[in-house]
């Protein structure tokens, strides 16, 4: 497991944003593009599948694929992604000697919050002046 000082974690937000950002509307695309594909279903009954029914699925494999190779691009970096929808993630740090999670959602401008490894977003306190995230 990465170790993230702030600075790295920090220096890694341009990298990730944008792949978080096309996660976040990949994942809506997809959710989308299955309800498509199951009023389809629904709508054009045909013996083998209704050719829209058919390449709505078609793009709902397509999305969940996309979906999937973004989620492994952003934690192949070290981080973990917590929350697909609110482009939460979760940065290793060490805090005081303890081992905590650098929290950052994707419409922060920087890393500005941390967690105990046993707590999620709703615990997330802020990060002091102090540079004690090493």
């Amino acid at each position: 497991m990465k170790i993230f000082r702030l600075e790295e974690a920090t220096a890694l937000l341009p990298i990730i944003r944008p792949m978080l950002e096309r996660l976040v509307q990949r994942r809506r695309d997809h959710a989308i593009a299955l309800l498509e594909a199951g009023v389809a279903r629904g709508f054009e009954p045909e013996e083998g599948g209704s050719p829209r029914a058919l390449v709505r699925e078609d793009q709902t494999r397509a999305l969940r694929d996309e979906v999937t190779r973004l989620v492994e691009a952003i934690q192949r970096h070290g981080c973990t992604l917590k929350d697909m929808d609110l482009g939460l993630v979760d940065f290793p740090a060490l805090r005081g000697g303890q081992l905590v999670n650098l929290c950052w959602k994707m419409d922060e401008a920087q890393v500005g919050f941390w967690h105990a490894t046993d707590e999620g977003f709703a615990s997330r306190k802020s990060l002091s002046r102090r540079r004690d995230a090493k």
